[in-house]
C-alpha cells in the first residue's frame, strides 16, 4: 500500500525528493530494529522498512519511464528489475554469514550501510527526471483515477496481472524451497548457496535480454519466456511421477530453466505494462505495483503453504500460474501496440 502513497507524491513533488523520503523512512525502520528490545518493536521497525522501501521500488520505475520508452525502456528495466529479484535470492547466504559472524542485529546494520550509500548516491549523482511542466497536482481522486486508467488499458492491466502470477510463483518458491532442500534432498545446510546458484541464471538471462530486446522486441521475448515455466514444469512433473526420486540435479536444472525464463521476461513485461502510462508514470507505477503485489501475495502464499513434504505442489503451482500468466500476456498483447512496443 506504500506504493499508492509514493507514486502520486512523485508526480507532484518530483521523483528525487520522494525517493529520499522513502529511503529516510526505511533507515528509521532499520534503526528501530537494531535497538529493538521486544518483538513488537522489531515488528514496528520492519513495517517502517517495508513502507519506506516501497518508495524507491515504485519511483525508480517512474524514473525509467520518464527517460525511456519501448525497447529502450525494456533494456534499462531488465537491469533494474533483475536487481529487485536477485537481492532477495542472494540475501539468505549474506544474512546467514552475518548472523554466524556478528549476530542478527548486524543484519539491520548492513541495511543501514547500504541505505546510506544509496541515499548519498541519489543526492550527489542522480538528476531529477520529472520536469516541472509535467508535474500534476495532488488530489484525493488521483489514486482512483489511476486505477480507472490502468483498468481501461488492456496492456497495462493484462501485463500487470501477468507479472503478479510470475511473482506469485516466485513467492511460493521462496516459501517452500528451504523445506524442499532439507526434507526432500537432505541438503538444508547448502540452501543459501544452491539458492544463490539459481540466481545466477536469472542474472545472466536479464543481461542477455538487455542485449537482444532491441533486435527481437519485447512481446516476442515475453511470450517465449512466459511459455518456458509451464512447459518445463510440466515436463519435470512427468519425470517426478515416472521416476520416484529424480534427484537434486534434476531439480536444479528445472529451477535454473524457470528462473532463466523469468530473467528474460521481467524487464520486458514491466516495460510493456508501463508503456501506456507515460503521462502518469508515478501513479501508473504505483497502481501497476499494487496489482502485481496483490496478485503475487494472493496466489503465492497459498502455494507456499501447499507444501506437503514433496516438490509436487510447487511444480504444479508453476504450471498453473505459468499458464495463467501466458494467457494474460496473449490477452494484453491484443491491444494495438505502438511501434516502440513491438
Amino acid at each position: 500500500f506504500g506504493q499508492l502513497l509514493f507514486g502520486p507524491l512523485s508526480d507532484t513533488f518530483g521523483r528525487k525528493p520522494v525517493i529520499v523520503a522513502g529511503l529516510s523512512l526505511f533507515l528509521v525502520g532499520c534503526v528501530v530494529s537494531v535497538f529493538a528490545e521486544s518483538f513488537s518493536m522489531l515488528l514496528l521497525g520492519r513495517v517502517l522498512q517495508g513502507v519506506g522501501a516501497s518508495g524507491p521500488r515504485t519511483v525508480t520505475m517512474s524514473m525509467v519511464r520518464d527517460l525511456y520508452s519501448g525497447r529502450s525502456m525494456a533494456q534499462i528495466m531488465s537491469i533494474s528489475m533483475s536487481i529487485f529479484i536477485l537481492v532477495p535470492m542472494l540475501a539468505p547466504a549474506l544474512g546467514q554469514a552475518i548472523m554466524l559472524l556478528m549476530g542478527w542485529r548486524y543484519i539491520f546494520g548492513t541495511f543501514i550501510l547500504f541505505g546510506v550509500l544509496g541515499l548519498l548516491w541519489l543526492l550527489l549523482r542522480q538528476p531529477e527526471t520529472l520536469a516541472d511542466s509535467n508535474r500534476r497536482p495532488l488530489r484525493p481522486a488521483a489514486i482512483a483515477n489511476g486505477f480507472v486508467i490502468v483498468c481501461r488499458s488492456r496492456a497495462a492491466l493484462g501485463y500487470s496481472l501477468a507479472i503478479g502470477t510470475m511473482f506469485g510463483a516466485f513467492i511460493g518458491f521462496l516459501s517452500s524451497i528451504q523445506q524442499i532442500f532439507h526434507d526432500v534432498f537432505g541438503v538444508g545446510k547448502w540452501f543459501p548457496y544452491l539458492f544463490g546458484l539459481l540466481a545466477v541464471f536469472l542474472g545472466v538471462a536479464s543481461f542477455l535480454n538487455s542485449r537482444i530486446v532491441m533486435r527481437f522486441g519485447m512481446q516476442k521475448i515475453v511470450r517465449l519466456a512466459m511459455a518456458c515455466s509451464p512447459v518445463v514444469s510440466l515436463m519435470y512433473l512427468l519425470i517426478c511421477l515416472l521416476v520416484n526420486d529424480p534427484g537434486l540435479i534434476a531439480f536444479m536444472v528445472w529451477g535454473a530453466l524457470c528462473f532463466f525464463g523469468v530473467g528474460l521476461c521481467v524487464g520486458n513485461i514491466n516495460a510493456l505494462a508501463m508503456e501506456p502510462l507515460g503521462e502518469i508514470a508515478g501513479l501508473g507505477a504505483a497502481v501497476v505495483g499494487f496489482f502485481t503485489s496483490s496478485v503475487a501475495v494472493l496466489v503465492g502464499i497459498p502455494l507456499g503453504r501447499a507444501y506437503d513434504g514433496t516438490q509436487i505442489p510447487l511444480i504444479a503451482g508453476f504450471i498453473v500460474l505459468g499458464l495463467m500468466g501466458l494467457i494474460l500476456v496473449h490477452w494484453a498483447g491484443h491491444e494495438k501496440p505502438s511501434n516502440n512496443e513491438k
